[in-house]
Formats: C-alpha cells, sequence, structure tokens
C-alpha cells in the first residue's frame, strides 16, 4: 500500500541529497511533490529522477520566491499534506574566520528560510498534516567551525518544539529530523579537497563506523511524514549513527 496516494508534498533543498532522496521517496509512495531548489539545471534533473514531481525555481530566504512555489501548490487544489522545509547551507568557519556576511547568510537560509517556508503554507496545510525540519547534530555537538550553523539548528529546533503546540489543534505534526554526517553534495562542498579524508575520520568515532546515505536519512523523514508517526509531536529523531547518543 503506497502510505501517500493522492497526497501533495512540497520539498525545499529538493534537487539533490537528502531532499532528492525524500522527495523520490515521497512520489514512489504515490505523493506529487513540488520540489524547490536554486538551480534550474539540477532542478530538472531532479524532476526527471522523482517523476511525479514539479519543480519551483527560488531561494526559501526570498518571500516572493516561496509565495511562487505555493502559488503553484494552490493552482493544484488539493491542499498540502507533507511539507519538508530542508533547505539549508553550511559554510565552515571558526570564531575568527566567521565573517558578517556568512553570519547573515546562514541565518538567512537555516532560520529565515524555515519560517517563512512554514509560515507561508499555513493556508494551504490540510488538518492533519506533517512538517518536517531539517535539524542537525550540529547544533549540541560544538564542533570547532561549525558555530553559526550549530546554532541556526538549534533556532530550528526550538521554531518545530513551539510550532508544535501551535498547530496541534488542527492535527498538524511538526517535527525535526536531526541527521549526523551524510554523504551528499553539502559535505563534498564543506570540506572541499578533504571531503574524503574527513568522511573517514568522522565514520571511525561513529558506533555506524559509516557515514549515512541519503536514503537512510530519507526513510524516517517518510516515518515522520507518514500517519505511522501519527503521535509523535514536536520530537527531534536523530538519525546520526550514534554521534550523539554515545
Amino acid at each position: 500500500m503506497k502510505r501517500f496516494k493522492d497526497k501533495t508534498a512540497v520539498v525545499t533543498g529538493g534537487s539533490r541529497g537528502i531532499g532528492l532522496s525524500t522527495a523520490e521517496r515521497l512520489a514512489a509512495e504515490g505523493a506529487h511533490v513540488f520540489i524547490m531548489g536554486r538551480g534550474e539545471t539540477e532542478l530538472d534533473k531532479a524532476v526527471a529522477v522523482i517523476g511525479n514531481a514539479t519543480a519551483v525555481p527560488g531561494d526559501v530566504s526570498v518571500a516572493a520566491d516561496l509565495d511562487r512555489l505555493y502559488e503553484r501548490v494552490r493552482e493544484r487544489g488539493q491542499g498540502l499534506d507533507v511539507l519538508f522545509a530542508n533547505a539549508g547551507i553550511n559554510p565552515l568557519a571558526t570564531l575568527e574566520e566567521l565573517t558578517e556576511t556568512t553570519h547573515d547568510a546562514i541565518f538567512d537560509v537555516n532560520v529565515k528560510g524555515t519560517f517563512l517556508t512554514v509560515q507561508k503554507a499555513l493556508p494551504l496545510l490540510n488538518d492533519g498534516a506533517s512538517v518536517i525540519l531539517t535539524g542537525s547534530t550540529a547544533a549540541e555537538s560544538g564542533a570547532a567551525g561549525m558555530s553559526a550553523y550549530g546554532a541556526s539548528k538549534a533556532a530550528v529546533r526550538a521554531y518545530a518544539r513551539a510550532w508544535a503546540g501551535e498547530l496541534g489543534g488542527r492535527g498538524i505534526r511538526v517535527n525535526t529530523i536531526s541527521p549526523g554526517p551524510v554523504n551528499t553534495p553539502l559535505w563534498d562542498k564543506a570540506f572541499g579537497e578533504r571531503a574524503e579524508e574527513m568522511m573517514a575520520t568522522v565514520a571511525s568515532g561513529l558506533p555506524a563506523n559509516r557515514v549515512a546515505a541519503p536514503e537512510e536519512i530519507a526513510a524516517a523523514v517518510t516515518f515522520l511524514a507518514s500517519s505511522q508517526s501519527s503521535f509523535v509531536y514536536g520530537a527531534n529523531l536523530y538519525v546520526d549513527g550514534g554521534m550523539n547518543q554515545i
């Protein structure tokens, strides 16, 4: 049985990595998926992979771009059942290296972008809808070079807890997914030429002894999106190979 038959989903940051894997899974289980990302070429390739999908280019930190996304959803006429607010960036910088411009960019996308993504979806969210926000183990780990990113994800966690209470009366569930290290393009962008070396180092310190594949995070997201998690409100689901648990 397809868990998302005839459902409508939105995935931001849906053209690659965790977003793309989640969009693929939602579509495979019956949903029509709207994806948003910054690169039109990447979006076109993603739609070809996903199948039952509509791409809307845009930046989640720009309100007008989200208005265009939700207008497309509105035109479908079935409301919105699953919202995965996943878009995010993670430039690495120590306190000494961090510039005001980089700091603002991180908070614009990760915090303001998450806020706008969910707030602008409110008129479309069907009663009983599921909203999933992408957090991170960095919100608690205090990893060097990730202070601004970790702080932005701590804010996302706070959003989820408050919004779960505010929207619970409509049966709308808001939860956070907190991945650990995942083999995605974001990892390569963050570490550059040191990506493989860093992946091996991080993996050696995990009980799982490896980093995650995007599909493993997508499996957890679709659990939170489905009726199988019907009594889960305001939770933070760690999918981190044990990184923050042991």
